[in-house]
């Protein structure tokens, strides 16, 4: 070939420029350059052909005989170089040559047939790169007229033949249309009749008929098209023998039928070949060859069969990395590159199923939302993208229960099944998915018509999944969970036992050694309970605890699963004890819920619920592991929590987790006599949201003194919180890859920190040894509710905590919490007062006075400042304003100076923040009395007067923002640079979305989630000087999201709030007396003195004819 090249040039050279044979050598040498590219794959050499070509055309008159030819040269030319390198305009102009070079070879010409050949194949391709359907049928119309050419038989219709039944597979795989791919298969039929047995493409016509075999086995199922298929292939693979260009090819396909034989059959001796097959096709692809990535990709997939058949971790591992290879090879813009995304994504997703780690379903979700932006409205595969990412959202809400990925996941699964008619092949699967999703939706949210659909839609995916089916014993799994679903809600004895005959069915499709055996005998068991519970068949629970037995064995250690299973199983052996008394059942039950702390996979909201059981079991059993239940449980509640981006949507799956967790695990220490550890199992379980959120705010001064490295983490976690902090809440489809490569970053970080000297406890949850310095400056009362037991602890810095037992019921306490709440509603009306009076007594004899008492026995003088901690219900209820209110008796406020805390971490970081005696001291006073849409205030003004007169002088500098200053922006401003605030507004409480909570700005409001993401640097005190400012969410009192914490979290050292309304003019006066009392002795503000003087500006009000709810409307939080 290199001779011909070069015996050509010569030729050419010899030739001179006006001779009429020029047009003839430089033809030739164009012609022999493709060939020996096609030989030996030299770039240049294909350039060089194209230039040659385009010389030849410029020189050819229009009407040469030559014009075709050289047409159709140059045509092919470029299609092996857009072969080669993907040039779209290659492409595009190998078309409009062959249409010029057809248009010049009218019927009768002998090089027609050639043409409309050549047309059609450049479209075809061009189809296969784009997917318009148009270049696909004018591709067959082409072959089709092509065919009509020549009788049956003669041998020129050889490669219109396979061509054309090579683009009729195509459109069926574009279209489904089932007499395209019998077409397509006679044809490949017909061609190798025709083919001699030593022709050299006959071994691509057994490959092609192969392909087209396997394609209409995929559609119908029938075996003897696969085993036909497999047979072709083998017999291709003789033809191509080690060093032909196709053989890899043809491993790769024969590879493939092995494969879904496997799946059809399960003998692993298909699968086992199947991958043999793969690795070998893989060795004869050298890194840039233009297949490797199919051939990764292939191999990838057989791996995750054999996985999914056998559980070998590294079949797992291999098939992901194989997966991330070909990827790489399918950079942007690549036709494959949804492909490699979308597998790889189902990998993750497996091996997320398996082992539970996070982060696998967080980058399978990425990476399924880029295959769906490579695959807008009108792609072939769209579907089966929303199908997927939908799949993954539905795992990541089981995982960490947040409603938005679910609702996300449903609409994506109504999407799928749009693009999925009546025919299609996998509308079953997306009536199944559907139908599931929405079957979770009524678990969460109980809306009936969501069970109803899922239940109809599951019927019709059984219909279209009959006996023989793959996919049956699924579908008769998931309508039976439908079906229990109902059961549980309408209580109708024939969907129980409907679906107990239906999880039966589907078990006997699942034989040993099925992976989704153990949820067959897992969701039988668990509808044979609810039938002894209906029923008391005994028979019915012994069946349940045996196919519970058989369930665990095979989840072991480290499977997602095995919580679950251990719960199921102890809660069945319980129920039996409880019926027959036999001991050890009980002993057993309790034997496997003590399993449940040692789990190694990432804690999901089912572990958490299978500890939250074993607390309920033991409490109900009255069992001594119930404490270690509760650890185990609040432990977990750590470790899920941690797995949430911090954004106000995971809130609800805050409250579920956390529920009464807390307050319930402080009764049982209580009742245990371990004090302590009710202290640090009560901090562990409230507040759980702004403790997330307070690890992004730690204090890093010890970090930054721990010697260079120390200093460097420091910043580096420093950085990193700042991040994650300034991203709360942004759209979720706008930052999740973000957060959760700055969350894994964050997460190293902190591991790098606790391995530093005295660190390894850094951002664990506190010990009391810490807990107990938030009362170095006084004690801190708890005050618990819970269904067992109230109980206040007073918590003292230097002896044991105090137990004072309260005589009330959880229930009275909501009572009373609720009568107060109603009673507030109703302050400013003339008979509010003696209700008031009445409640606050009740308070004070039932609740108060008892720890008053105990305070007293244990020296704390009069006139001693106090911190009330208050749980649950109490948190509702004025406790720093209780009294008898009876002429010669005292009331709270005449014995002690009451604050408040809502956690004892949140005060000892408060206390740990010293103020720098010589630093600056910047005020911000913002009035706003005139807000958007809200009611006038008419003495904002006037204390904003009132503060700058007592401070401005006193202070490094003092800034007021009034009315049309007063906005959004300005307020967020100024609060980003300043130590000191004085917010003087209208206070709007929103408790059905707490982090919408917000100060009425001129513009808007000025909401929690926008001060989360304020940046203060070391700030000391806020006076909240409006309404509502300690109201929070009314379903999670012990969440504390409400303004003034808002603020204490967002690190105000101390914070003057409302428990509710406050009158404008009383206000004012309240400002006037606190401040005279907040300067010391050196004449500096001081935040520390923001309680005492607080108590002296109300003692003042008392003096004047002041209602009493306006005199307690105010109080201090924090130091």
């Amino acid at each position: 070939m290199a001779d011909d090249v070069e015996q050509h040039r010569e030729a050419l050279n010899r030739c001179p420029p006006e001779h009429s044979d020029r047009l003839h050598f430089l033809n030739n040498l164009a012609v022999s350059l493709r060939h020996r590219f096609a030989q030996r794959g030299v770039p240049s050499d294909l350039d060089e052909s194209i230039e040659l070509y385009r010389t030849v055309l410029l020189l050819y008159p229009l009407n040469h005989s030559d014009r075709p030819r050289s047409l159709k040269g140059l045509a092919n030319s470029l299609l092996d170089r857009f072969t080669q390198r993907s040039v779209p305009s290659d492409l595009d102009e190998c078309i409009e040559l062959n249409r010029a070079a057809l248009f010049l070879c009218p019927l009768g010409h002998s090089d027609r047939l050639s043409s409309l050949n050549n047309l059609a194949v450049s479209l075809r391709d061009r189809f296969t790169q784009w997917g318009a359907p148009p270049d696909l049928d004018e591709s067959i119309k082409l072959l089709q007229d092509a065919l009509l050419l020549r009788p049956l038989g003669h041998s020129d219709i050889l490669l219109p033949l396979n061509n054309l039944a090579m683009s009729l597979g195509d459109r069926f795989t574009q279209r489904g249309v089932p007499s395209d791919l019998d077409e397509s298969i006679e044809l490949y039929r017909a061609a190798l009749l025709l083919y001699p047995l030593d022709h050299s493409d006959r071994p691509q016509s057994l490959q092609g008929l192969a392909v087209s075999l396997w394609d209409r086995f995929n559609q119908r199922g029938v075996p003897s098209d696969l085993d036909e298929s497999i047979e072709l292939n083998r017999a291709a693979l003789l033809l191509f023998p080690p060093g032909h260009p196709d053989r890899s090819q043809c491993l790769n396909n024969l590879a493939g039928c092995l494969r879904d034989r496997f799946t059809q059959r399960g003998v692993p001796s298909d699968l086992d070949e199947s991958i043999e097959l793969n690795r070998d096709a893989l060795l004869l692809c050298s890194p840039g060859h233009s297949l490797r990535s199919l051939f990764l990709n292939n191999l990838a997939l057989s791996l995750r069969d054999r996985f999914t058949q056998r559980g070998v971790p590294y079949d797992l591992d291999e098939c992901i990395e194989l997966h991330r290879d070909a990827l790489l090879l399918r950079p942007p813009g690549h036709s494959d590159r949804s492909f490699s995304l979308n597998n790889l994504a189902i990998s993750l997703r497996y091996r997320f199923k398996q082992r539970g780690v996070p982060s696998d379903l967080d980058e399978s979700i990425e990476l399924n939302r880029a295959a769906l932006l490579l695959r807008p409205p009108g792609h072939s595969l769209r579907s089966s993208s929303l199908n997927n990412l939908a799949n993954s959202l539905g795992d990541r809400f089981m995982q960490r229960g947040i409603p938005s990925d679910l609702d996300e996941c449903i609409e994506f699964h109504r999407a799928a099944l749009l693009l999925r008619p009546p025919g299609h092949s996998d509308r079953p699967q997306s009536l199944d998915n559907l139908a599931t999703s929405l079957g979770e939706r009524f678990a969460q949210r109980g809306l009936p018509s969501d069970l109803d659909e899922c239940i109809e839609l599951h019927r019709a995916a059984l219909l279209l999944h009959p006996p023989g089916h793959s996919d049956r014993s699924q579908s008769l799994d998931n309508l039976a969970t439908g079906l229990a679903e109902r059961f549980n809600q309408q209580g109708l004895p024939s969907d129980l036992d409907e679906c107990i005959e239906l999880y039966r069915a589907a078990l006997l499709l699942r034989p040993s050694g099925h992976s989704d055996r153990s949820q067959s005998l897992s969701n039988l068991a668990i509808s044979l309970g609810d039938r002894f519970w209906w029923r008391a068949t005994p028979s019915d629970l012994d069946e349940c605890i045996e196919l519970h037995r058989t369930a665990l064995l095979l989840r072991p250690l480290g499977h997602s699963d095995r919580s679950r299973s251990l719960e199921n199983l102890a809660v069945s052996l319980q129920r039996r004890f409880t019926e027959r008394g036999v001991p050890s059942d009980l002993d057993e039950a309790f034997s496997l819920f003590l399993q449940l702390p040692h789990i190694s996979h990432a804690v999901s909201r089912m572990d958490l619920a299978a500890a939250h059981s074993w607390a309920i079991t033991a409490e109900d059993m009255n069992h001594g592991s119930a404490l270690a239940a509760y650890q185990t449980a609040l432990k977990f509640l750590d470790q899920h929590v941690t797995l949430l981006s911090p954004s106000s949507r995971h809130f609800d799956v805050v409250r579920m987790a956390t529920a009464s967790l807390a307050v319930d695990a402080f009764s049982c220490s209580v009742r245990h006599g371990e004090l302590t550890v009710a202290v640090e199992l009560v901090e562990q379980g409230r507040a759980v949201f702004w403790t997330q959120l307070a690890r992004f705010r730690t204090p890093l001064d010890e970090l930054s003194m721990a010697r260079n490295t120390g200093a460097a983490l420091a910043e580096e976690f420093k950085q990193l919180s700042f991040r994650l902090r300034d991203a709360f809440d942004e759209p979720v489809e706008d930052q999740s890859p973000e957060i959760r490569q700055l969350t894994m970053q964050w997460d190293d970080v902190v591991s790098r920190i606790r391995m530093l000297p005295d660190f390894s406890r850094f951002l664990l949850p506190p010990l009391f040894s810490d807990l107990k310095k938030a009362a170095e400056e006084g004690p801190v009362i708890i005050v618990n509710a819970s269904q067992y037991s109230c109980d206040a602890l007073i918590v003292f810095n230097h002896q044991d905590p105090v137990h004072v037992p309260i005589d009330i019921t959880q229930t009275e306490v909501s009572d009373l919490s609720s009568e107060f709440q109603s009673l507030t509603r109703e302050f400013g009306s003339s008979d509010t007062q003696l209700k008031l009076v009445s409640i606050l007594r009740k308070i004070w004899h039932v609740i108060v006075d008892p720890i008053v008492q105990a305070l007293r026995l244990s020296n704390v003088h009069p006139g001693s400042r106090i911190w009330w901690c208050p749980t649950a219900e109490f948190t509702l209820l004025p406790l720093h304003a209780a009294g008898a209110y009876e002429k010669k008796r005292d009331s709270l406020s005449h014995i002690y100076i009451s604050s408040y805390t809502p956690t004892l971490a949140i005060l000892v970081r408060a206390r740990q923040q010293v103020s720098q005696d010589a630093s600056p001291q910047h005020f911000v006073a913002i009035g706003q009395g005139n807000p958007d849409g809200g009611r006038p205030l008419e003495c904002v003004a006037l204390e904003l007067v009132v503060v700058t007169q007592r401070l401005a002088p006193i202070v490094s500098s003092f800034t007021s923002l009034e009315d049309s200053d007063a906005t959004v922006e300005g307020a967020f401003d100024a609060l980003n640079h300043t130590q000191w605030l004085h917010l003087a507004c209208h206070g709007m409480p929103n408790r059905q979305q707490p982090f919408e909570s917000s100060f009425a700005m001129r513009d808007g409001p000025l909401m929690i989630k926008d001060i989360i993401r304020s940046n203060w640097q070391n700030p000391q005190f806020a006076f909240l000087s409006a309404c509502h400012t300690t109201v929070g969410d009314e379903k999670s009192p012990d969440e504390s999201i409400h303004l003034a914490a808002a603020m204490q979290f967002s690190g105000f050292r101390s914070v003057i709030g409302s428990m509710w309304s406050v009158d404008d003019e009383v206000a004012q006066e309240v400002v006037a007396a606190f401040y005279e009392n907040m300067v010391d002795d050196s004449g500096r503000l001081d935040c520390t003195r923001a309680a005492v003087a607080l108590h002296k500006a109300v003692k003042k009000l008392r003096r004047k004819n002041i209602s009493l709810e306006q005199q307690i409307v105010l109080v201090h939080i924090g130091v």
